[in-house]
């Protein structure tokens, strides 16, 4: 045999094997990067799951908690069926039949939450360098907890919607909840104790982040025309980028059956404090109608004090969050005018902001009566006879409470707009009373309107009151 023609046959021979080596790959049954051992899947429905295979190929799938579905892959290779979940339990074991054959072990069956944002979402348990959170070692000691599982996401930004997805699930422990988002850990942990069922985590946040950058592109060009959407990765900054965060880190979740979402953000978008009630609205109803799981929880956290320029509309920020709890339905907010920190913008106590939010979750979501969930939220007013301002509040049963604190950041103004410091009184009707000696005829008061204002006003269950106004002066 000639040397020309074994060569000719060792690469017809190689050709062969690489065509069936691509062939054995392309047949094998893949699960979108979701689906992975540990995992946590929603109680009480019916869950999705979805991968790809060969073209026409069945698909069946058998839990060890007796349910079953099947399906066939479409002309492109993908598939997708619902599985029915019980009530919480495990773990269980899942058989995914194509052609191949796949199992997943440690399945749980609990509550998922997405959790998302920016720095404050992100940081973690063990804090971020030289910035601590506030009983992080301790945290971490009790973080053995075999029924609180975690999802992080990494940083993926991209300029089109992806489907795949990169991570693992993870078993909560001191090795592993150190490098986890400290807010959603301590979220997770007070649902977990209250619940008693498994908690999955599914974090995917990005410090610096803007809200626009975690929105799609059409609710974007509907909520803003102009707004330009890049069609080139930037080189700086690329997390504030409209859509790019959307695209690859929330459009390959869509589908993952959740309980709900938990939200940390807003410091990126104060400069546009005046539409971020309409975004935030748009963003949040843009996601439902992806997930198609109807108005599904979205609770959030309020920016919290911190010392930012002179001039910043902080306060006006906050104001615009206040008003996406009225403008989103099944909303809530959890108000940090208590724990702000006027020279660190990552407030080191994220296990309030995490029992906060849990508290939402708890008395709206899942129903229990009896523990507040709001701080005072301003109703009211009227000019007494003695020329004060009587202000009057909701969420308030049992009453108000400074807790021991001088109440502080309260302003009256007559209508030269001239706002002076002012004296305080709490009343026994949910009500407290403003005035002050150089205001002889006030119309209006503002509560905490300043960047690092500190809160000191509280219902009886320690929770405190947002910054407010009266006015609609500029």
């Amino acid at each position: 045999m000639t040397s020309k023609l074994r060569q000719l046959k060792t690469g017809l021979a190689l050709s062969i094997f690489c065509v069936c080596l691509c062939f054995q790959l392309a047949a094998e049954t893949q699960l979108a990067g979701i689906f992975a051992n540990h995992m946590v899947l929603q109680r009480n429905t019916e869950i999705n799951i979805w991968g790809t295979d060969l073209p026409g190929q069945s698909i069946r799938i058998m839990a060890t908690w007796g349910a079953g579905a099947t399906a066939e892959t479409d002309p492109q290779g993908n598939w997708r069926l619902q599985l029915s979940t019980p009530e919480a339990g495990g773990p269980y074991t899942i058989e995914i039949q194509g052609s191949s054959n796949l199992e997943l072990s440690d399945v749980l069956i609990g509550e998922v939450w997405l959790c998302s944002g920016q720095s404050n979402m992100e940081m973690p348990v063990k804090g971020y360098r030289n910035q601590p959170v506030l009983g992080s070692n301790e945290a971490r000691l009790q973080s053995i907890a075999d029924e609180i599982r975690l999802f992080h996401f990494p940083h993926n930004a991209q300029l089109e919607p992806k489907d795949s997805i990169k991570g693992r699930w993870l078993v909560s422990s001191p090795a592993k909840v150190g490098d986890f988002s400290a807010t959603a850990y301590f979220f997770a942990k007070k649902l977990q104790e209250a619940l008693g069922v498994p908690i999955g985590l599914v974090h995917s946040s990005w410090g610096g982040s803007s809200a626009e950058a975690w929105t799609d592109r059409e609710t974007l060009l509907t909520y803003d025309p102009e707004i330009k959407i890049p069609t080139e990765m930037p080189d700086r900054v690329v997390f504030q980028a409209p859509s790019v965060l959307y695209n690859g880190m929330i459009h390959p979740l869509i589908g993952y059956t959740i309980r709900g979402a938990i939200w940390y953000q807003g410091e990126a978008n104060i400069g546009r404090y005046r539409t971020y009630a309409q975004l935030i609205t748009d963003m949040v109803t843009s996601w439902r109608e992806k997930w198609g799981q109807g108005d599904f929880p979205f609770y959030f956290v309020q920016i919290a004090p911190y010392g930012y320029q002179d001039g910043h509309p902080t306060a006006l920020q906050r104001e615009a969050q206040a008003a996406t709890v009225d403008s989103l339905p099944n909303s809530g907010m959890a108000v940090t005018m208590d724990i702000g920190d006027c020279r660190n913008i990552h407030p080191a106590d994220k296990q309030t902001v995490g029992n906060r939010l849990a508290y939402i979750a708890l008395a709206k979501t899942y129903g229990i009566n009896g523990i507040a969930y709001s701080g005072p939220v301003y109703r009211s007013m009227e000019v007494t006879e003695d020329k004060k301002i009587k202000v009057y509040f909701d969420q308030t049963e049992n009453g108000l409470s400074s807790f021991g604190r001088e109440l502080s950041g309260f302003r009256i103004a007559g209508s030269d707009r001239v706002f002076k410091e002012a004296q305080v009184r709490i009343n026994r009707d949910d009500s407290i009373t403003v005035w002050s000696d150089e205001v002889p005829n006030p119309v209006a008061v503002r509560y905490a309107f300043e960047s690092c204002s500190e809160g000191t006003l509280f219902n009886n269950a320690q929770l405190p009151a947002s910054s407010f106004r009266m006015d609609s002066w500029e």
